[in-house]
């Protein structure tokens, strides 16, 4: 059985109905990441790659949880199964080589968010420390720290950044030590990623750096949807508005390592 590379969204669009996940969308859409399916024309099963997000629909393949592409920086995969099925295929391919997790979805709703409550967070007390729009030279800073890549990560240089990205980084004595950014696009929004160099933490700086995104979205008309990691991530969503619409299960997978 063969794994094609697809190049027309329209031949996948139908196994993805109903599943309202940005990543999907941000390649249906035509605006970043990959896709590969079991049949070039008429597939029954399907791949979608955004960053480290592998999301599978249709009937459960064993040869698309398998496929690694090629050129990827990094060995490390998020699998998002459609349903139990594909849960239950991921679990019975790689067995304990993937570590089951559960990941929250928000609501996606402009309407939760509280202005004022939003420039409060934003508002820095402490003078050593300030807030900046992510411009060339900072983008450039935060791509080849390992704390703060995945800010930046999925844009091919700047200037795809500065076209449809959108982020503020937090910066120690002029040195970015927070960020929040577009991790990925859509149409009419971003997925925010929110990192905070480990020796910064707990400063609410990933607080302020949220908020002030948030805010920046808003004024440009984009949503910024957020897909907590974990617990901690949903509790900080939270804080900044968002109410918590569904948690759902991933599978994250080290091909690199050895199977346990």
């Amino acid at each position: 059985m063969g794994i094609f590379e697809i190049s027309d969204p329209g031949r996948i669009e139908a196994l993805y109905a109903g599943w309202p996940e940005t990543f999907i969308w941000s390649f249906l859409q035509g605006y970043m990441g990959s896709a590969w399916a079991d049949h070039p024309r008429f597939p029954t099963s399907a791949k979608i790659m955004v960053g480290d997000f592998c999301l599978f629909a249709g009937k459960p393949n064993a040869a698309l949880i398998l496929h690694q592409p090629e050129g990827r920086e990094t060995d490390f995969f998020i699998l998002v199964p459609q349903n139990e099925a594909w849960g239950r295929e991921i679990e019975r391919i790689l067995g304990e080589q993937a570590q089951r997790i559960t990941r929250y979805a928000t609501q996606k709703d402009p309407s939760l968010f509280r202005r004022g409550k939003l420039e409060r967070f934003a508002a820095l007390s402490n003078p050593n420390f300030q807030l900046r729009s992510i411009d060339g030279p900072l983008f450039c800073l935060l791509r080849v720290e390992e704390w703060s890549r995945d800010l930046c990560s999925q844009f091919a240089d700047y200037a795809d950044y500065e076209r449809s990205g959108i982020g503020v980084a937090a910066l120690y004595q002029g040195t970015p030590v927070a960020g929040a950014s577009s991790y990925t696009v859509y149409r009419g929004g971003i997925e925010i990623e929110i990192d905070t160099r480990v020796d910064f933490r707990r400063q609410g700086l990933a607080t302020a750096c949220g908020a002030r995104l948030i805010l920046d979205c808003l004024d440009c008309g984009l949503y910024p949807s957020w897909d907590a990691h974990s617990r901690a991530s949903l509790a900080l969503s939270k804080k900044l508005g968002y109410k918590l619409d569904r948690p759902y299960p991933a599978y994250e997978w080290n091909p690199g390592l050895p199977r346990v």
